[in-house]
C-alpha cells in the first residue's frame, strides 16, 4: 500500500529527530518517486517541502554532508529551493570542513532565487561566513540588511568574538541599539577566550547595571555565569577569588537555585584560587549534579593535595550511579600520579575500556607515563610509551622528560629532548630542562654546549610576569 504525500510528510515531521526512521522514510520517498521531477499531476511545492523537511531532519541528526548532498540532488532534479531551504543549508555548510568554499555557491543560489532579502537567510549567511573566518564577507551581508534585527547583530558580534577580533567586536557592540543577555555573554566569553580576564569581569559588572529602559534590567543567564566565573578562575593572584566571591553572592541573591553547570564553574573557581573549603561546600549543597560536577570536585581534590580523597570521590561517583567519562579518568589518573599510587592508577587505566567502554586517548596515556615516571619507574614509563597505539605527542614526551629530571636519567632525557625538538623545533623549553638536568648531574660541558646551541639558534627565555592587585594600586613584578 502506497502512502500518500500527506502521510509521508506527517511521518517525516513526527520522526524528524530519529536517525533510523528518517533514513527509512527517505528510502520510501525515493522508491515512490516523491523526490523526482514533478509530473503535471503533482504540485511542485510538495516536492520542495519534502526536500526541505528531509534537509532539516538530516541536519537535526548531525549529518551535514547528507544535508548538502540532498541540496545538490534537489537542484539536479530541478526542484526549486525556497526561503525555508537556505537557513538549514547555510548551517550545514558552516559545519563542513571548507565552509567558505561550499558557502559561495549556496549564496549565489539564494541570490538567484531572490530570497536574500529575508533577514533569517541573511543572518544564516553571516553565521556561515563568520564560522569560516571571512569576516569581511559576513560584514558585507550585514551591511546590506535594511533593518538588522538583534539576532543578526548578535550573529555578527559572535563572528568577531569567535575569530578573536575583540577590537572590532567592542566597536560593533557599542554601536548596537539594543544589547540583550546574549550580546553581553558573547563579549564576556570573547574576552575569556582571548585571556583578557579582567575585561570579561568588568563587562559583567557593566551588564548587570545596564538598562534597556527604566524598568528592565539585563539579567545574566547560565552561560553568562559560567563564562565570567571562568574568567575569575584564571585571573592572577587573589583578584580572581575576590571577584568570584562577589559573583557567587550575586547568584545566591538573584537566582532561585544554582544550576549544575554554574555550580561546576564555582567549584572550578574555588579549586583554582585557594578556596578549597568553598569548593567542597558548593559541591555538598548543590542539588543538581552532572558528570562535569563530579569531574570538577575530583580535580579540585587532586590539585589541593588530597589525592586519596579524590579517589574516594571517584568511588562515590560510581556508587551513586554516575558513569565516568574521558575527563573523569584524566582527573583520577592525575590524582594517582601526584600521589604516586602506581597500582591504583594502572588498575583504573586498565578498567577504562572493559568496564566503561572508553578507549584511552593520548591524554590518558600521558597520565600513566607521568604516573610511572614520578614514582621512579622511568624505564617502565619509557616502555609503556613505546607500546602506545600512536606516536607520543609533546605532552607525553614532556612528562617523561620531567621524570628524567626528577630521577637523573640523563641518557633517556637526551633522547626525549631530541624527540621533542622534532615535534616543536621553535620551542626552547626542552633545551632549558635538559640543560638543567646536565647541570644537576654536574655535566657542565654538556650544559654549556647546550646553552651555546640555544644562543646560536636564537632562543631566548621570556620573562614571566606576576600581577599583584592590592586595593586600588596594581604593581607589576618581573622575574626570571
Amino acid at each position: 500500500m502506497l502512502l500518500s504525500s500527506e502521510s509521508l510528510l506527517q511521518l517525516l515531521q513526527r520522526f524528524i529527530k530519529s536517525s533510523i526512521r528518517i533514513k527509512q522514510i527517505h528510502s520510501v520517498l525515493i522508491t515512490n518517486g516523491n523526490l523526482s521531477i514533478p509530473n503535471p499531476s503533482s504540485f511542485e511545492w510538495t516536492t520542495t517541502l519534502f526536500y526541505n523537511t528531509l534537509i532539516r531532519a538530516y541536519l537535526n541528526i548531525h549529518l551535514p554532508k547528507t544535508t548538502l548532498l540532498l541540496f545538490t540532488h534537489m537542484l539536479s532534479n530541478n526542484i526549486p529551493p525556497n526561503a525555508h531551504t537556505f537557513p538549514s543549508i547555510a548551517k550545514a555548510a558552516a559545519s563542513s570542513i571548507t565552509p567558505a568554499l561550499i558557502g559561495k555557491p549556496i549564496y549565489a543560489q539564494a541570490l538567484k532565487r531572490g530570497v536574500l532579502a529575508d533577514p533569517f537567510i541573511q543572518t544564516s549567511f553571516i553565521h556561515l561566513y563568520a564560522e569560516s573566518g571571512y569576516l569581511l564577507c559576513a560584514r558585507k551581508v550585514f551591511d546590506e540588511m535594511c533593518e538588522p534585527c538583534n539576532v543578526s547583530c548578535n550573529a555578527m558580534l559572535d563572528g568577531f568574538c569567535k575569530n578573536g577580533d575583540m577590537d572590532s567586536a567592542i566597536l560593533f557592540f557599542e554601536s548596537m541599539p539594543m544589547k540583550d543577555v546574549y550580546s553581553w555573554t558573547t563579549v564576556i566569553n570573547g574576552y575569556v577566550k582571548k585571556e583578557c580576564y579582567d575585561n570579561a569581569v568588568q563587562n559583567f559588572k557593566r551588564m548587570i547595571m545596564q538598562r534597556f529602559s527604566d524598568d528592565y534590567l539585563v539579567k545574566p543567564n547560565e552561560a553568562t555565569f559560567v563564562s565570567v566565573l571562568s574568567a575569575c578562575a584564571n585571573s592572577i593572584g587573589v583578584v580572581g577569588l575576590s571577584y568570584g566571591k562577589q559573583i557567587h553572592a550575586y547568584i545566591i541573591k538573584n537566582e532561585d537555585r544554582i544550576s549544575a553547570f554554574v555550580g561546576t564553574a564555582l567549584i572550578y573557581l574555588y579549586g583554582k584560587t585557594d578556596g578549597f573549603e568553598y569548593a567542597m561546600k558548593v559541591f555538598r549543597t548543590l542539588g543538581n549534579k552532572e558528570v562535569c560536577t563530579w569531574n570538577a570536585i575530583i580535580g579540585t581534590l587532586a590539585s589541593n593535595g588530597k589525592e586519596k580523597q579524590a579517589l574516594d570521590m571517584f568511588d562515590k561517583m560510581k556508587v551513586e550511579g554516575w558513569r565516568p567519562n574521558e575527563v573523569t579518568f584524566v582527573q583520577v589518573l592525575t590524582a594517582c600520579a601526584r600521589a604516586e599510587l602506581v597500582k591504583s592508577g594502572l588498575q583504573i587505566f586498565n578498567s577504562m575500556l572493559p568496564q566503561f567502554g572508553i578507549v584511552p586517548q593520548m591524554k590518558h596515556y600521558g597520565c600513566v607515563v607521568d604516573l610511572l615516571g614520578r614514582a621512579g619507574f622511568v624505564a617502565e614509563a619509557n616502555d609503556f610509551m613505546s607500546r602506545m597505539p600512536f606516536e607520543p605527542d609533546a605532552s607525553v614526551l614532556g612528562a617523561l622528560l620531567g621524570a628524567c629530571k626528577l630521577h637523573g636519567a640523563i641518557d633517556l632525557a637526551t633522547e626525549m629532548a631530541k624527540q621533542l625538538y622534532k615535534l616543536q623545533p621553535q620551542q626552547c623549553g626542552q633545551y632549558i630542562l635538559l640543560s638543567s638536568i646536565y647541570a644537576e648531574a654536574e655535566k657542565w660541558e654538556h650544559a654549556t654546549s647546550l646553552r651555546n646551541v640555544m644562543v646560536d639558534a636564537g632562543f631566548q627565555k621570556s620573562p614571566a610576569y606576576s600581577t599583584v592587585n592590592a586595593n586600588v594600586k596594581e604593581h607589576m613584578q618581573t622575574y626570571y
